[in-house]
């Protein structure tokens, strides 16, 4: 299928961690980026991590430290590795495939699939 399937989300406490696993096809891999979205209620989505296919990373600055986007090509397969959870983490979580290389590869626009996404919620 062309369509990435999240799964691992779920309801933790402030300063708790969680792993996102992201199922993708093989045909997503034709182009070279692979991220994180996320999206809280009454907020725009965001762009949180990406790969591209030589394994560089990009982060937003919120998380920056606290979470880690990997891939294992083999199982087509994204992770994302969230630790130090708080509050402003609170989100629908999204994983996309398909990514044109670009300057900013946290743009949305630059992706051609998604996954449904997968809650997030983080207690004080």
């Amino acid at each position: 299928q062309v369509h990435p399937v999240e799964s691992g989300g779920g309801s933790v406490q402030a300063g708790g961690s969680l792993r996102l696993s992201c199922a993708a096809s093989r045909s997503t891999y034709s182009r070279p980026y692979m991220g994180w979205f996320r999206q809280a209620p009454g907020k725009e989505r965001e762009g949180v991590a990406a790969i591209d296919s030589s394994g560089s990373t990009t982060y937003t600055s919120s998380v920056k430290g606290r979470f880690t986007i990997s891939k294992d090509s083999a199982k087509n397969t994204l992770y994302l590795q969230m630790n130090s959870l708080n509050s402003d983490d609170t989100a629908m979580y999204y994983c996309a495939a398909g990514g044109v290389w670009q300057p900013d590869p946290l743009r949305q626009d630059g992706y051609y699939y998604w996954g449904q996404g997968t809650q997030v919620t983080v207690s004080s």
